[in-house]
């Protein structure tokens, strides 16, 4: 799970597994494996770069720390 940032401020966790696709139009739009899409603040690089430290910790067992 990696936790993100709607454009109202509000932080939510989002399951990485289910993210499709990340494209910036110029606002982040993340869509999910449901055909849902989801504007966050952060730009698409940290996205990625949130979905690899994630696959990371799991592949590890960081995450059962």
């Amino acid at each position: 799970m990696i936790e993100l940032t709607r454009f109202n401020d509000t932080k939510f966790t989002l399951n990485a597994e289910i993210i499709e696709m990340v494209e910036e139009t110029p606002d982040t739009v993340i869509t999910l494996t449901t055909g849902k899409k989801i504007i966050v603040k952060e730009s698409r690089q940290e996205v990625s770069n949130l979905v690899k430290l994630y696959r990371y910790d799991v592949l590890s067992g960081k995450f059962l720390e």
